[in-house]
């Protein structure tokens, strides 16, 4: 059984079960360049179009080497483009954001949209156009190298909510909001346009999975009420989910957020969600027996295993029983692909790495 026949039985889009657990994880920087020189590979790096998903699409063949069943591609800077250099580290991006980098990730340091008041604002500001030419030439070749025998997910994470609000700044953006200022939904439609661009092009080219969503969620609650992202967001992921399966009523749907958001994974199912990501543990509502138990018959899961802290310390065989425990409660009656809850950084080992991946191995088998 190939790594894209075991994913697509996990996840009930093939009947029988695959004969384990399937398993995915992203690198840093660091990870993937110390498993370079490990390997003998040279890393493959991928310029996201948004810098911090540059290493969600990089490095396909690093990964799946140690033992990923996923590749995940992406949309990339346009052919040609040349970031522009504001001072120092400090490079402006294809969106206008003045970008700096830090030892995790890029952070945006001035956003083109700061100073917007109006609506004319919103329209005379340029965004990068999504059907450039060279934006999907990487994610083309690794679908032709990796797509029959890995399952591949096409990222279009900051979707919509995320992205406007590093357009803006983030408190900017919610005090507008909340004032029901006239620019915010001429912006979102902007966001929503954009994303649906790129997400269509992703399911044209072949991919097997979508994966949308934002960091919605902090430690204890949603950033903003389930209410209003009812009815500000949830409409619009509804309408590109719906223009996804349009063109391929076979795409498989994953919505990403980190954070406490369990209140949303209704929602999730009702618009047409099959996947939900990352199920960040030691956060008020991820207890995996409960969304098992609550939501396991109309949804899946891909994430769980706790990266802020158990993964870190290095404690061998308490990340096994971890990632034995997620398999024997989410990957019961299939229905999980198991995973960090996120991008696994430099203070994880690669010692770890290797022993959580013949952990989920040994334990994953059905």
């Amino acid at each position: 059984m190939n790594s894209k026949e075991r994913v697509l039985r996990a996840l009930k889009k093939k009947e029988g079960y695959p004969d384990r657990i399937p398993i995915q994880f992203d690198l840093c920087k660091q990870l993937t360049d110390e498993f370079a020189r490990e390997i003998g590979i040279k890393p493959d790096y991928a310029s996201s179009y948004y810098e911090d998903l540059t290493y969600r699409i990089s490095a396909n063949e690093i990964r799946t080497k140690l033992g990923s069943d996923v590749v995940v591609v992406g949309g990339t800077v346009a052919k040609d483009y040349v970031p522009g250099i504001i001072k120092d580290d400090i490079t402006r991006n294809e969106f206008g954001m003045y970008m700096k980098p830090t030892p995790l990730y890029v952070e945006v340091v001035k956003c083109p949209l700061d100073n917007a008041e109006t609506v004319e604002d919103i329209e005379n500001y340029q965004f990068p156009n999504p059907y450039a030419p060279g934006r999907f030439e990487k994610a083309k070749r690794d679908m032709e190298k990796y797509g029959k025998d890995f399952f591949v997910i096409g990222d279009v994470e900051i979707t919509i909510f995320e992205l406007a609000w590093h357009l803006t700044g983030l408190e900017k953006y919610l005090l507008g909001m909340m004032c029901e200022e006239p620019w915010i939904e001429k912006l979102n439609d902007k966001v929503e346009e954009w994303s649906t661009a790129i997400a269509l092009q992703l399911v044209k080219a072949g991919v097997d999975a979508i994966w949308l969503g934002e960091d919605l969620g902090s430690q204890t609650s949603t950033l903003i009420s389930p209410e209003i992202w009812r009815n500000l967001f949830k409409p619009r992921h509804k309408r590109i989910i719906e223009k996804l399966k349009h063109e391929n009523p076979n795409i498989i749907i994953i919505m990403h957020s980190d954070g406490a958001v369990a209140p949303l994974i209704d929602d999730f199912i009702e618009i047409g969600v099959d996947v939900y990501n990352p199920i960040q543990p030691n956060v008020a509502g991820s207890d995996p027996q409960e969304l098992k138990n609550k939501y396991g018959d109309r949804i899946c899961f891909f994430g769980g295993i706790d990266q802020q802290s158990l993964l870190p310390s290095g404690d061998i065989g308490k990340i096994c029983e971890e990632i034995r425990q997620r398999i024997q409660i989410l990957g019961k009656d299939r229905g999980y692909l198991l995973a960090p809850a996120h991008i696994l950084q430099a203070d994880v080992s690669t010692k770890t790495v290797k022993e959580m991946i013949k952990a989920a191995i040994k334990y994953g088998n059905y």
